[in-house]
């Protein structure tokens, strides 16, 4: 019974969207006929609703959409919620609905769903309680104010390892299935309800009250309110792209958190940084950006993931918020500003200035025994670094950490060479991102410039460089309280593929009390996450900043196969192996244009897609400045450094040869520190291209694998 004076609510769940997304799309059609039927008056006699004989749930009730197809829907006996959980043809629907229950949890107030399946299978006995167990130290009331349901505490006192328990991940809600994660990983209880449950208990719970529920964090991983047609029809034109609607709660509570100063959010591949990213910016634009000209900058390190940034922000924001927010690659905005205010320079890079290179080492006085490696380093580490510009600098300079001594006699020689490289720079009107961002920063600094941001989010931080750390802190400068909201960065330096190593409290950004942590991966399995991270494991990782990232509790929700290595006698044998793989995925009905072949360099990728193309199959080349367009046709090919912040169902990783994984060149370095730093970068490259697959992984080699390889 409705109440009166209130109005009703419909609601949706991820569940819902899931089954609809399976059912073709003539029938689609019918249940978006009927979805704005049931929208318009859930109470309406014609919409034909049927008891569900047998279902565990009373609230649960079927509703015709044709003769072949039911949706089943959550039809409390008070309130005024009606949620549509699950669509299905006629059997399938009634056998979906009668082993699920729908209840608000007692303590955590979430509205949950519970496989009541599971615990009736277990005998919920004394002896059964008590029989030693993973969870055995923990009494059940303790597990229920974790979120556990107490319906499901039978399964849980059978649990005797770990593997267990993951076997039986299906019969949990996803908050408590994490909350007994965490335990069982060695966190405290304190720490669990911190971090899961703390969000949620904001008032006393009604375990009748849907509508209260459906506001709480945990409730809105799985159901939301249809508040709006236009959000409908975009969730239900993109059923899978739930990324747009549900977020975890740890997601949701640093997407809305109000900082009275910079934000750090450190996640694994997978956790959902960007999607937090996305969702900062919207929040920030919707509740921050008063006036029409105010603007919250989304920028990143590369330019293909700030093109399909921009992409999915059309998705996910209505019009007024896009206007609001201004998504650019960061050297492209550096580029533009610099350009704005007279500044008529060229940003180069590596390839741009390798012939700049070649003529100032002729320079080299060969008695200094110096390799061109070593003068390419010093000018990255010490110069770029500190931002020398003239002699007297360099010769004061402290080089701790190089390896190899300079005496104030030496140093001269050295400079020589760097002097003209930096006069064949200038002559051509050439700046390297380090001088460019640096030279932004003085603009700012000097016309005390005041920019349109009332936020900057910046993605992927650990590949950015010192100076635009400086930049960006000048671009909204701080006071002595710092200011609200101003720098959202997200990062994870696992995968640091390029050279910058950055303590963001060095350049101005004090994140101290504002460090927060992503540990569910929402998009590799678990065998992948695990397998990828072996190619790290003994390295010391950062956080950003002065402390460490030791990855404890992080953990993936899905499972799938191992990633599986194939060794070649040949480039040819190579291609039939992908080949035979790709026919494979074929019969398995997967999309061609789910599934990317990555390299380590564009020379290596151009044969394997000629290969592949002279067998009949159509290429897509994802490449710097353009994003994947997923309705084109084609096997994706990419570069290692093409695919970061990108994610495909499935992943070849070819041409994983030993000289090639890690490349050769790339390591190179006289200094050991500086070896050891290149070679895991390379390893965080090779992490970075295994990480981007939703569900399987195969590495090839036509020679000996890459060592990076062999101990796995």
């Amino acid at each position: 019974m409705v109440k009166t004076g209130k109005a009703i609510q419909v609601g949706i769940s991820a569940e819902f969207l899931k089954s609809y997304s399976r059912i073709s799309k003539q029938k689609q059609a019918k249940v978006r006929e009927f979805i704005e039927k049931f929208k318009s008056d859930p109470t309406s006699s014609g919409l034909n609703y049927e008891r569900i004989n047998g279902a565990k749930d009373a609230n649960l009730r079927s509703v015709r959409v044709d003769q072949q197809y039911r949706a089943i829907v959550l039809s409390p006996k008070e309130g005024n919620v009606f949620m549509l959980l699950y669509v299905d043809k006629h059997d399938d629907a009634y056998n979906w609905s009668r082993e699920r229950q729908f209840k608000i949890h007692p303590d955590t107030g979430a509205l949950q769903v519970i496989d009541v399946s599971q615990a009736e299978s277990t005998p919920d006995s004394e002896a059964q309680a008590t029989t030693t167990g993973l969870f055995e130290r923990f009494r059940d009331r303790e597990l229920e104010r974790l979120g556990v349901p107490r319906d499901l505490l039978p399964v849980i006192r059978r649990l005797k390892s770990e593997e267990d328990l993951e076997a039986s991940i299906q019969s949990f809600p996803e908050e408590a299935f994490e909350a007994l994660y965490m335990l069982a990983a060695g966190f405290s209880q304190d720490e669990v309800y911190k971090e899961l449950v703390a969000i949620d208990t904001d008032s006393k719970v009604d375990t009748t009250d849907f509508s209260s529920a459906l506001k709480r964090p945990n409730s809105q991983r799985r159901f939301t309110l249809i508040e709006d047609d236009l959000e409908l029809r975009q969730m239900l034109a993109a059923p899978l792209e739930l990324w747009r609607v549900f977020l975890h709660p740890s997601q949701r509570r640093v997407v809305e958190m109000r900082a009275n100063g910079p934000v750090r959010v450190l996640g694994g591949a997978g956790t959902g940084k960007t999607v937090v990213a996305m969702h900062r910016a919207k929040w920030l634009a919707e509740h921050f950006c008063p006036n029409k000209d105010d603007r919250i900058l989304l920028t990143t390190f590369t330019r293909n993931l700030a093109t399909d940034i921009q992409a999915n922000l059309q998705q996910l924001c209505s019009i007024t918020s896009l206007k609001h927010i201004e998504v650019i690659n960061i050297d492209a905005w550096i580029a533009r500003f610099l350009r704005q205010n007279g500044y008529e320079h060229e940003i180069v890079y590596d390839q741009q200035v390798r012939s700049l290179w070649e003529n100032a080492l002729n320079l080299a006085d060969e008695s200094l025994g110096l390799s061109p490696q070593f003068y390419k380093d010093e000018w990255e580490q010490v110069i770029q670094h500190h931002g020398i510009t003239d002699l007297e600098s360099y010769l004061r300079i402290n080089r701790l950490g190089r390896g190899r001594r300079l005496s104030r006699r030496e140093r001269p020689k050295v400079w020589t060479v760097f002097e003209e490289y930096r006069s064949q720079l200038s002559d051509r009107r050439f700046k390297e991102p380090a001088d460019a961002a640096r030279d932004a920063h003085h603009l700012l600094e000097q016309r005390e410039a005041i920019l349109p941001y009332r936020g900057i989010v910046l993605d992927e931080a650990q590949d950015m460089s010192a100076e635009v750390f400086r930049l960006l802190r000048q671009m909204i400068p701080a006071n002595d309280q710092g200011l609200p909201n101003d720098l959202f960065i997200t990062g994870d330096a696992h995968q640091r593929i390029y050279r910058h190593r950055v303590v963001l409290s060095h350049c101005g950004i004090n994140i101290v009390g504002r460090g927060r942590l992503l540990r569910i991966n929402y998009r590799t399995t678990e065998e992948t996450r695990n397998w990828a991270l072996r190619l790290l494991k003994g390295q010391a990782i950062d956080d950003l900043d002065i402390g460490t990232d030791d990855r404890r509790g992080y953990k993936s929700l899905l499972h799938g196969p191992e990633p599986q290595l194939i060794v070649n006698e040949s480039f040819v044998a190579e291609i039939d192996t992908i080949d035979e793989h790709l026919k494979n995925l074929k019969t398995q009905g997967v999309a061609i244009n789910s599934i990317c072949l990555v390299t380590r360099t564009n020379d290596l990728l151009a044969q394997f897609e000629g290969a592949l193309c002279s067998r009949g199959y159509e290429s897509y080349r994802i490449r710097r400045s353009t994003p994947d367009d997923r309705k084109a046709h084609g096997l994706r090919f990419a570069t290692m450094h093409r695919v970061k912040g990108l994610e495909f169902e499935h992943v070849i990783v070819a041409g994983a040869n030993d000289g090639i994984v890690p490349l050769s060149q790339a390591i190179e370095a006289e200094n050991p520190t500086d070896r050891s730093q290149n070679e895991l970068r390379e390893r965080s490259l090779l992490y970075v291209a295994i990480t981007r697959a939703r569900q399987s992984v195969l590495i090839t080699t036509s020679a000996s694998p890459s060592r990076f390889l062999t101990v796995m």
